[in-house]
């Protein structure tokens, strides 16, 4: 079962992943998308290896998502990836900010061919950024359609998906 949880910043929804994925009983795979590029990045990353148990593997891996998907995928255990965003920023941009689109389709397409061969379950923890404004600048404008069709290609192949606001899930599907 794949669920996508979306949601603003600071809305609750790796909180809400998190007791997802608890709550299937089964070992926990977390796959942590983020890169300790500053240090309130850093301080992110550290609150989150502290929020989450002890007893769950993590990770870390900022762009081959849909490999390490494929790697670990089983029925016996839940993957929860936090978060999808991270990983289109990471392949959208080198370290220095440049758009670097070369891998963009590879690495989805990866990810959108694991995800659909899954056989556990697997929890996708992304940002909605598309409510807002149009951005005024070329590359944020790419990143937030990228987005958007990122969202939409996954609801499309989840049983679920789930909006999270001021922390209260809403059901979108399934």
């Amino acid at each position: 079962m794949i669920e996508l949880v979306l949601g603003g910043a600071r809305s609750g929804k790796s909180r809400y992943a998190e007791k997802q994925a608890q709550e299937t009983d089964k070992p926990v795979l977390y796959i942590a998308t983020a890169e300790a590029r500053d240090a309130e990045m850093q301080a992110r990353i550290a609150r989150h290896r502290q929020d989450r148990p002890g007893h769950w593997q993590t990770l870390e891996e900022p762009v081959a998502l849909g490999q390490a998907i494929a790697r670990h995928d089983n029925a016996e255990q839940c993957i929860l990836v936090d978060c999808l965003t991270l990983w289109l920023s990471n392949i959208l941009f080198d370290r220095e900010g440049k758009l670097t689109e070369s891998r963009l389709q590879q690495e989805k397409a990866e990810l959108l061919a694991a995800l659909s061969a899954s056989n556990g379950d697997i929890i996708l923890v992304s940002n909605e950024v598309g409510q807002g404004v149009v951005p005024i600048e070329k590359t944020t404008r790419r990143f937030v359609d990228e987005a958007g069709f990122l969202h939409q290609d996954i609801a499309r192949i989840s049983a679920k998906v789930t909006l999270i606001c001021a922390g209260l899930p809403l059901s979108l599907k399934g």
